[in-house]
């Protein structure tokens, strides 16, 4: 598809988020093209599915979607038949992307998406508050762990040395592609935390892998048995946590809640 053409056509679809789709329409922000959902769209024209197409492409969604319209000669007959007809699909403020392939035949196959993004490293401190208000509102209610049944606990507080043992251990699983309690050292929970020089009676430790956000984390958490035990564990006092992102695959992002009971 011709490069005015493939810019008609994305304005086309702005026009009508602006104008018609959503109860805030003056609030949609434009979609901004992307190569990469070029050629997603160009796959998906010749049979591929979404997930495969993206996959093919390298661009990561945090969601995504297509949509083919046929018939529409020009700008306009794109922007009325989006808004006629997509709107649903189209009005989410999250979407940011878009890619666009005509195949000179009167169809033209449209992908929108929300990127995937890792969290921010400077937004650190605010993960590990967000992290602690939702263990704390999990401990706050009598939940069952599998077969264990747990009675509200006591608020935990965050403390340096359990987020230094948490954030080193999330380094290590990130720098060497693992996930695992034992360290590429061979260390424990227990080693790490009194490295960090957290002087404790009871430690326990929750890891995760492949979620892009605290709350993902977290309610992943709470559906393991093991680690919902360690949330709801009413002896700990204490928490740290951190995340660490692969600088080799920025989309793997490793997680480590670290407890503790102090002396």
């Amino acid at each position: 598809m011709p490069g005015a053409a493939r810019a008609n056509a994305v304005g086309a679809v702005n026009r009508a988020r602006t104008r018609h789709c959503g109860p805030s329409r003056a609030a949609q922000p434009p979609l901004i093209e992307s190569r990469g959902l070029d050629e997603a769209a160009r796959l998906l024209a010749n049979g591929e599915s979404l997930g495969q197409a993206e996959l093919r492409t390298g661009y990561r969604a945090e969601r995504s979607l297509w949509i083919r319209i046929s018939g529409a000669t020009d700008d306009a007959a794109v922007e009325r038949t989006v808004s006629g007809r997509f709107c649903d699909q189209l009005a989410n403020p999250k979407l940011r992307h878009i890619g666009v392939y005509g195949n000179g035949a009167g169809s033209l196959w449209i992908v929108v998406a929300e990127p995937f993004t890792t969290p921010r490293i400077r937004n650190t401190a605010a993960v590990s508050r967000l992290v602690l208000a939702l263990t704390n509102d999990a401990r706050a209610h009598a939940r069952s762990c599998g077969w264990r049944h747990f009675p509200p606990a006591p608020p935990l507080s965050l403390t340096p040395a359990l987020a230094r043992a948490a954030s080193a251990h999330s380094q290590d699983m990130a720098a060497h592609g693992f996930l695992s309690h034992s360290g590429s050292d061979g260390s424990t929970p227990g080693e790490r935390v009194t490295r960090a020089g957290y002087r404790w009676s009871m430690v326990g430790e929750n890891i995760a892998s492949g979620v892009e956000t605290p709350q993902a984390a977290v309610a992943g958490w709470l559906a393991s048995p093991h680690h919902c035990a360690n949330i709801m564990t009413a002896g700990f006092r204490q928490m740290g946590v951190a995340f660490a992102v692969n600088r080799a695959n920025p989309q793997v992002i490793v997680w480590t809640e670290d407890f503790g009971r102090p002396r």
